[in-house]
């Protein structure tokens, strides 16, 4: 059996979360790798087949594509800050 996809990127997440005592504002990086791999596979399917695929896999690294569709929105890539020379 394989693995399902994004679960690198799941695993990675998990190891961030308990080297740092669940502090996720630490494992920011990690949690949007695994949200747009996430959204990815998403969007390589239609979102009712990813549901339902979902549903009867019954184990996925990947929360609901609702879900991942808005910590997407609400979680704008930060920009990097310009270097200001004074």
């Amino acid at each position: 059996m394989s693995k399902p996809q994004c679960q690198n990127e799941a695993c990675a997440l998990q190891t961030c979360l308990s080297a740092n005592t669940y502090s996720p504002e630490k494992c920011d990086r990690y949690l949007r790798e695994l949200y747009t791999c996430c959204s990815e596979m998403y969007k390589s399917s239609s979102s009712q087949d990813a549901e339902r695929k979902m549903e009867v896999e019954g184990s996925s690294a990947c929360p609901m594509p609702s879900v991942v569709d808005r910590w997407l929105k609400t979680h704008p890539p930060e920009q990097s800050p310009k270097s200001s020379s004074k």
